[in-house]
């Protein structure tokens, strides 16, 4: 079943597509259905990525596998998830990667005829150069089939290269829904245009409090930020030195259902007052015996500061080989911890996309007459919560690590 605001564009053939809005708008699933149908047809290849590879497989490939089983399809896909492929029984196929492989982007082609269709979901955690390179990467074939990149994500702040490229040059507006020409079309959608969304999770999303929060995530608007808290960081490709880093903290916040487990890892340069956040993980539903290995495959035998409030998970950890201290979180820890990093350079690696998009929107709360608080609104904190835990030491506040400078 497809959501009715989707229907007219299932033989949209602009060259760029936007779909945007709010949470459960639907607008991932009627992608999957799309790309499930297109590759039916035949005639059209598709290659679906995100920023990093290891997130496609838990996101947009199930999305697809799931849309062409709920339509009882599944004996008419042969899906590889090794190799990251689904053929189609009728030779097209259906190609994933992340953006951060570019050698396996430029080496990728389907078995027949020739890559159509690219769909980039959550595509805010994109830079613009590697659009362009996707753009570039869509050549040759049949003129009468035509090329479509599709840009799919929840907006975050009008700032953003995607708001500032493609939406500021249409005059776009607040409440507008749409956009159409051959070259670029736009359609925001919201939770009231997906008529499946459960009773529960409508008044979950009606209820927000937040103003950024229900702007962004209920209303599907692009968010003016506030007072954000942290104006001290910028994205640096860091891959070609981590391997030189030697003055690791690590912090972790546990998270299952609701909340993520977020891991960060970083190596602090005391000297220059700089920390650089060079890997991460923000997974939901992992237990601590499926955490674990996680932990272990980022940062070896290292130790990690881990939310106090959870003493049996540390330990659970710590029998599964994971070297775990407790945080000592004490009175103001939150505010003092938010403190002291204000006080460093903060670099993040630009596969680290969930410590860009948290750092980029984490902000006071405000009173009812718009005047901070210094009371942070307790979303998307969870990696500057771990960030917090791996440098308690340094102000004081959390365990003494041998090895730690």
């Amino acid at each position: 079943m497809i959501n009715d605001a989707y229907l007219p564009h299932l033989d949209n053939q602009s060259r760029l597509q936007i779909f945007y809005g709010g949470s459960s708008s639907g607008k991932s699933v009627f992608l999957a259905q799309r790309c499930v149908f297109d590759v039916l047809q035949g005639g059209r290849n598709y290659l679906v990525c995100r920023q990093v590879g290891r997130t496609v497989r838990k996101s947009v490939y199930n999305e697809i596998k799931k849309a062409y089983t709920d339509a009882g399809l599944a004996s008419l896909f042969d899906a590889n998830k090794s190799d990251g492929v689904i053929t189609c029984a009728n030779g097209y196929q259906i190609l994933f990667a992340g953006l951060d492989d570019t050698e396996k982007i430029k080496s990728m082609t389907p078995e027949q005829g020739v890559l159509t269709d690219i769909w980039v979901e959550e595509a805010t955690e994109t830079e613009p150069d590697a659009i362009k390179q996707l753009l570039k990467r869509q050549r040759g074939g049949d003129e009468a089939t035509p090329k479509r990149l599709t840009l799919s994500f929840n907006p975050i702040y009008r700032s953003h290269w995607i708001y500032q490229t493609y939406f500021a040059p249409t005059a776009w507006a607040d409440d507008q829904t749409e956009y159409q020409t051959p070259d670029l079309s736009i359609l925001k959608t919201t939770y009231k245009d997906n008529q499946f969304l459960t009773a529960a999770d409508r008044a979950d999303l009606e209820n927000e409090t937040d103003e950024y929060y229900r702007d962004v995530y209920t209303l599907g608007k692009w968010g003016v930020l506030g007072d954000v808290i942290f104006k001290n960081w910028r994205v640096e490709d860091l891959s070609a030195m981590s391997n030189q880093f030697t003055n690791h903290r690590n912090g972790l916040d546990f998270g299952f259902s609701s909340d993520p487990a977020a891991l960060a890892v970083t190596h602090y340069d005391k000297a220059r007052k700089t920390i650089y956040i060079y890997d991460e993980l923000y997974e939901r539903g992992l237990t601590n015996d499926a955490l674990a290995p996680e932990i272990k495959a980022r940062i070896g035998s290292q130790y990690v500061v881990c939310d106090s409030a959870e003493p049996k998970s540390i330990a659970e950890l710590n029998g599964y080989g994971v070297n775990a201290l407790s945080a000592k979180k004490g009175k103001d820890s939150i505010n003092f911890g938010i403190q002291w990093l204000q006080q460093q350079t903060i670099i993040i690696d630009s596969k680290c996309v969930d410590a860009r998009n948290e750092f980029g929107v984490y902000q006071w709360k405000k009173d009812k007459d718009g005047n901070s608080l210094k009371v942070p609104v307790a979303k998307n904190d969870h990696l500057i919560d771990a960030t917090r835990y791996a440098y308690e030491d340094e102000n004081d506040l959390g365990p003494s690590i041998i090895g730690w400078d």
